[in-house]
């Protein structure tokens, strides 16, 4: 679990800095019948001017620090919605100026048992919605195996492996103790791709027994030469392991091309 929003005086900082500049902002923002056209990008003549209005260095320095930190917490606010916690930026900053002004509402030990608080709330709704998740990537993967079990030529193994050849060679079959290069492009179920050798240009060259169990099992079927696609389900991929590319519990796709066979992994190693 990643370290929820912490109220440390930077970060304090940081969102006073931000309220106080976007009162100045309007104060001295034109009237709106003064106001240009705005284009998306800022010309080099208006980034340097913007440059120029900083007094010193260190003024700028402290600028860059603030506008740093204010983007990082905002991405953090709003991440704990995303979960369902519903964090005001405007109560984050009427405490942030409560506490430069010497009047804060609550006590130096009642803003520590909040955020623990807050620390327990925000790993609960995560464990609940990755659980969630989890159940449906299940689901969803059982109903696609469900379906591509139905195609002409699919067959299933003793462990749940799933394969359909398209195109047959004639060369050996590698043992799991072989080194074996191959090219691949791997799916979610949705279509997703999360890696292609294809698109890196570079077939791929590794130990087959230090795979995961469905490429260790499946791509010994496969003779030199050959092109399957595998459906492999959670328990013989990923499992439970939870990554931005793969979620938990994810049934994946791969279209496999075994181009050749190479020492034995041991051999390799050495």
């Amino acid at each position: 679990m990643k370290p929820v929003l912490k109220m440390t005086l930077l970060a304090a900082t940081v969102l006073l800095a931000v309220g106080c500049n976007d009162e100045k902002a309007q104060e001295a923002a034109p009237a709106p019948a003064a106001k240009v056209e705005q284009t998306a990008a800022k010309t080099t003549d208006a980034a340097s001017a913007e440059k120029a209005a900083f007094a010193s260095e260190d003024d700028q320095a402290a600028y860059a620090i603030g506008a740093s930190l204010a983007k990082y917490l905002n991405a953090n606010l709003d991440k704990q919605a995303e979960i369902g916690l519903d964090l005001k930026k405007e109560m984050v900053l009427e405490g942030v100026k409560d506490a430069f002004n010497n009047t804060t509402k609550l006590t130096d030990q009642e803003l520590q048992d909040t955020l623990k608080s807050l620390d327990t709330r925000v790993a609960k709704l995560a464990q609940e919605k990755a659980a969630a998740a989890a159940q449906a990537a299940v689901k969803a993967g059982d109903d696609f195996r469900a379906d591509f079990a139905k195609q002409e030529g699919v067959k299933t193994t003793d462990s749940g492996l799933m394969y359909k050849v398209e195109t047959m060679g004639t060369g050996a079959k590698p043992k799991a103790t072989d080194t074996v290069e191959v090219h691949y492009t791997g799916t979610l179920i949705d279509g997703t791709k999360f890696d292609s050798s294809y698109d890196r240009n570079q077939p791929a060259t590794f130990p087959l027994n230090r795979v995961i169990p469905g490429w260790t099992e499946g791509v010994q079927l496969m003779p030199v030469g050959s092109k399957f696609k595998f459906v492999i389900p959670p328990q013989l991929a990923y499992g439970e392991q939870d990554s931005p590319a793969i979620p938990a519990n994810s049934t994946l796709v791969f279209e496999v091309e075994l181009l050749k066979i190479g020492q034995p992994a041991q051999a390799a190693a050495k």
